[in-house]
């Protein structure tokens, strides 16, 4: 029996109004609730079965009040709406992440389409005037929010979508302000992980810290360089590459790593021989440190 694994939410063409009809769901019931209170002693004194003109006319003398109470209910419904959004931010953007799914799908049409009838108009011998796409299938694309980092489960049927599904990274890192962090291809899926909300996850340069054969470099990001060593960094002038370096040194330094600093360009690193040993920029002594390292 395989291992059960949650794919996370599965995007449908009905996500593409989720963000509304969310807050709509949530609205609705505050304002109700409210509502009723507010009139519960009105509403406990009609009787409903036996409603005359003469109650119509006593319930519309009334009306101030009935009107002043929407306007409370009303502005106490957005204010839990609020709330909610100021206490539960990562719970609103995961529908605002669903919804843009659902539309980026929709607007590029990456579904197959179903026939249309003649049957389709409420008359038979008039053409249907609906406009709305009678959606067949519709792709399978699961969502799900796991320790800061956003996977998109994509099925791969190799059918006319298949390329475009299979090359979301650009769509998504624009579209979601987010970082890709892998992209695997599993059976009959293609997973993209992403690093959600990089600004909050940063972390500073005095946590940054080396253990147990990896280092820690955001709050959900460790590079393991026991089991893999190698790093490519990549940046424009100014990005902060050498900062990053002299991160990562630092770092491994309090461990009481061996650590060689090679910098043939005799650019910022070099300048770590005033304070600590084995740092080569010269020609002949990086190629004698080289045959150190690996001797």
């Amino acid at each position: 029996m395989k291992h059960f694994r949650y794919r996370g939410k599965r995007i449908r063409p009905a996500d593409k109004d989720l963000v509304f009809r969310s807050a709509c769901c949530t609205v609705l019931p505050v304002f109700l609730i409210v509502f009723s209170l507010l009139n519960l002693k009105t509403i406990l004194q009609t009787d409903w079965h036996r409603l005359s003109m003469l109650d119509t006319v006593n319930l519309a003398s009334r009306l101030p009040y009935l009107l002043f109470s929407g306007i409370v209910s009303a502005v106490i419904a957005g204010t839990v709406l609020v709330l909610l959004y100021r206490l539960f931010p990562d719970a609103v953007r995961q529908l605002s992440h669903r919804q843009k799914l659902a539309r980026m799908v929709l607007e590029n049409q990456w579904y197959e389409q179903a026939e249309r009838t003649k049957q389709d108009g409420f008359f038979k011998d008039l053409p249907s005037t609906d406009t709305r796409p009678k959606i067949a299938r519709f792709p399978r694309i699961y969502y799900r929010m796991e320790n800061g980092l956003l996977h998109f489960l994509v099925e791969i049927t190799m059918g006319k979508y298949q390329e475009p599904l299979l090359h979301l990274e650009t769509k998504l890192e624009s579209g979601l302000y987010c970082e890709l962090v892998s992209r695997e291809l599993r059976d009959g899926y293609v997973e993209y992980t992403l690093l959600y909300d990089m600004v909050a996850n940063r972390i500073p340069i005095s946590e940054v810290k080396a253990e147990n054969g990896r280092l820690r470099l955001m709050k959900n990001i460790w590079w393991e360089y026991d089991t893999l060593p190698h790093m490519l960094l990549a940046g424009g002038t100014g990005g902060g590459k050498t900062y990053f370096i002299l991160t990562i040194i630092q770092a491994l330094l309090q461990t009481n790593a061996a650590l060689y600093v090679l910098d043939p360009k005799n650019a910022d690193l070099a300048d770590l021989s005033a304070v600590m040993s084995d740092v080569y920029y010269r020609k002949e002594d990086i190629w004698t440190a080289r045959l150190r390292c690996t001797s």
